[in-house]
C-alpha cells in the first residue's frame, strides 16, 4: 500500500459516496486507475465493505448503552456460545471478548428502556451463563470514528 492508496482510503472513509472521477482528481490519478486501485483494495480485503452509517436518534435507536460482562463459566466454548447469542440481538452493535476482569463488552443501541429490560431477560437473567453484568448509559458523546487514519 502507497501513499496514493492510503490517501484513496482516507477519502473513501470520509465519504464512500464521492464518485471515482472526483477521488481519480483528488488524488491525481486517471480514473481508470483509481477504479483498478479501489477494485485492488477491495479484492485484497484492505476494504473490508462499504456502508452508509445512519444517524442512531433519527433511525429510532437513540440511547447507548455500554455494558460489561462477567461470565460464570469460562472457556473458549462459553465464550463464544455467549457472543454468538448476544450477535444476534438487534439492539447489540459492537460485541468484544475482552481480557481483565470483564469477559465481554457489549455496545447498545436502543429503541428505550423497554427494549433494554426485554434485552436484559435474555441476555443476562437465567440460564445465560452470566455471573453479573453493569450497564452504562451513554449521555454524551465526545468523539465516535468510524475511519482508521492512514
Amino acid at each position: 500500500m502507497d501513499r496514493i492508496d492510503r490517501k484513496l482510503l482516507n477519502l473513501m472513509q470520509r465519504d464512500a459516496a464521492r464518485t471515482n472521477v472526483d477521488m481519480a482528481d483528488e488524488v491525481g490519478l486517471s480514473p481508470s486507475s483509481c477504479l483498478r486501485r479501489v477494485q485492488r483494495l477491495r479484492k485484497s480485503g484492505v476494504i473490508d465493505r462499504i456502508v452508509a452509517i445512519l444517524n442512531p436518534a433519527k433511525a429510532g435507536r437513540g440511547i447507548k448503552a455500554l455494558v460489561t460482562v462477567e461470565l460464570k463459566l469460562h472457556g473458549e466454548a462459553h465464550m463464544r456460545r455467549f457472543l454468538a447469542t448476544a450477535s444476534t440481538e438487534e439492539a447489540v452493535s459492537q460485541a468484544y471478548a475482552v481480557t481483565g476482569e470483564t469477559d465481554v463488552v457489549l455496545m447498545l443501541r436502543l429503541r428505550d428502556m423497554e427494549e433494554f429490560d426485554s434485552l436484559c431477560d435474555r441476555l443476562f437473567r437465567d440460564e445465560t451463563n452470566v455471573a453479573r453484568f453493569f450497564t452504562m448509559m451513554i449521555i454524551r458523546t465526545a468523539k465516535e470514528e468510524t475511519a482508521i487514519l492512514l
